[in-house]
C-alpha cells in the first residue's frame, strides 16, 4: 500500500461537474484557455495529482500508479460532487488511462467519461513492441531517464509515469453510453488514434475524433472544448 498521493485541485465556473486529468506528470500547464471556455457551462474541477502546480514541482517522486491517480481522482469528486450526484470526467494522455481506471473502480460516481488518447498500447496484437517504440521515441535512444526530483514536468513524466502507465491494461466493460474514446484528427494512421479505436471496441465505448492530434488540449483549445462540452451533454440527454 503506497502513501497516499499529494494531490490538489482548482475549480472554476458554474454548472454540472466537470473533473479534468491533464497528461505528462499531470501537470495542468497550458490548460487555461480549455479550461476558461469550458467554465461557461461547467463547474470545473482541474485535478494535480502530484500537487506539481501547487508548490511540489522539484520535490523527489516515486514511481506513480494508475490506480493511486484514479483513488484520488475520487476522493477529489467525493469532496465537490454532492452525494447522490454524478460528474463528467475528461483525461487526455496519462489522465485519459487514469479517467478510464476511475471508471472501472468508481462507475456510478460518472455521468461520462472522454478518455482522450490514452497510450494503453500494450493491449494491441503487437502491444509490447509498439510500447518499446513510443518509450523509446519520448525518452531517447540510450539515455536514462531523468531523476524523480526534476525540476521539470516532462521530466517527471519521463522517469516516474511514463513506463508504469504505458503497461496499465485496462479490462472492464463500460456501462452502456458512458465511455468516449478520443482521437485527434491529425492522429489519424498514427499509434494512439489506433488504440483508441482499439479501446473503444475492447471496453464497450463509442470512438470520436477530436480537433488536432495528442496535444489538441493546447492546438486548439477552443474548438476542443466545445466538442468536449458537446459530447458530454448530448450523453446526458440520450440518457435521459
Amino acid at each position: 500500500m503506497t502513501d497516499p498521493l499529494p494531490y490538489a485541485y482548482d475549480v472554476t465556473g458554474s454548472g454540472p461537474v466537470l473533473l479534468l486529468v491533464p497528461g505528462g506528470a499531470g501537470h495542468p500547464m497550458g490548460l487555461g484557455p480549455l479550461t476558461e471556455r469550458l467554465a461557461a457551462r461547467f463547474t470545473v474541477v482541474t485535478y494535480d495529482p502530484l500537487g506539481l502546480a501547487h508548490g511540489r514541482l522539484g520535490l523527489p517522486v516515486h514511481d506513480q500508479r494508475v490506480a493511486d491517480w484514479s483513488e484520488g481522482a475520487h476522493r477529489v469528486l467525493e469532496t465537490v460532487v454532492p452525494t447522490g450526484e454524478s460528474a463528467y470526467v475528461f483525461g487526455t494522455s496519462s489522465g485519459g488511462i487514469a479517467v478510464l481506471d476511475l471508471l472501472a473502480r468508481h462507475p456510478r460516481r460518472l455521468a461520462h467519461v472522454v478518455a482522450h488518447e490514452p497510450p494503453c498500447v500494450t493491449l494491441l496484437p503487437d502491444g509490447e513492441e509498439r510500447r518499446a517504440e513510443l518509450i523509446g521515441q519520448l525518452d531517447g535512444p540510450g539515455q536514462p531517464p531523468a531523476e524523480g526530483g526534476s525540476a521539470t514536468a516532462m521530466g517527471v513524466f519521463l522517469a516516474r509515469v511514463l513506463r508504469p502507465f504505458t503497461a496499465h491494461a485496462p479490462a472492464f466493460t463500460a456501462p452502456s453510453g458512458r465511455l468516449t474514446l478520443a482521437a485527434g484528427t491529425d492522429s489519424r494512421g498514427q499509434l494512439l488514434y489506433r488504440t483508441a479505436e482499439f479501446l473503444a471496441e475492447r471496453l464497450g465505448g463509442t470512438f470520436a475524433e477530436f480537433p488536432g492530434g495528442h496535444l489538441g488540449t493546447l492546438d486548439h483549445p477552443l474548438e476542443f472544448a466545445d466538442l468536449l462540452a458537446d459530447t458530454l451533454l448530448s450523453s446526458a440527454r440520450t440518457s435521459a
